[in-house]
């Protein structure tokens, strides 16, 4: 095995900048066209033995200001938009953050009971359970070779 040390701080510094543009820069634009161009707030989604976890972040606000349907097997989560109501004796001297509304949909597939979905929000994070089929929930079995 040969070892080659380059000791030429151009190309150290270009295979810095293709690693950039080809690893970091989309990961960053992604977030930022979801989160600030297109309103759409992060999910996480997680998958359990019985059933599918959501997570929505949407900080500062309340259960109220949400609206969660299921239309056949669409299930959209949305929130209009919510101004904070500013006192006329108040004089902002910074406003950096506002409630934007969104709307999310996500497409179910056969797996989802769609009569069994929970939804609660706390801490700043909307939850929802998406509880699995029977059948689907059941585990692994023995296939016996005939």
């Amino acid at each position: 095995m040969t070892f080659v040390k380059v000791n030429n701080p151009i190309s150290r510094s270009f295979d810095g900048f293709i690693n950039e543009i080809f690893n970091e820069i989309p990961a960053n634009v992604g977030k930022v066209m979801r989160e600030d161009v297109l309103l759409f707030p992060p999910v996480n989604i997680t998958e359990k033995p019985d059933s599918y976890h959501l997570e929505m972040a949407a900080p500062g606000m309340e259960k109220t200001d949400f609206k969660i349907q299921l239309d056949n097997k669409l299930l959209t989560i949305s929130s209009e938009n919510k101004e904070a109501k500013k006192d006329e004796a108040d004089k902002w001297v910074r406003k950096e953050f506002s409630f934007k509304p969104f709307k999310r949909s996500f497409t179910l597939d056969e797996k989802i009971d769609a009569t069994n979905i929970s939804a609660k929000y706390e801490g700043g994070i909307l939850k929802l359970d998406l509880a699995k089929k029977e059948e689907v929930k059941s585990g692994s079995k023995d296939i016996i070779i005939q």
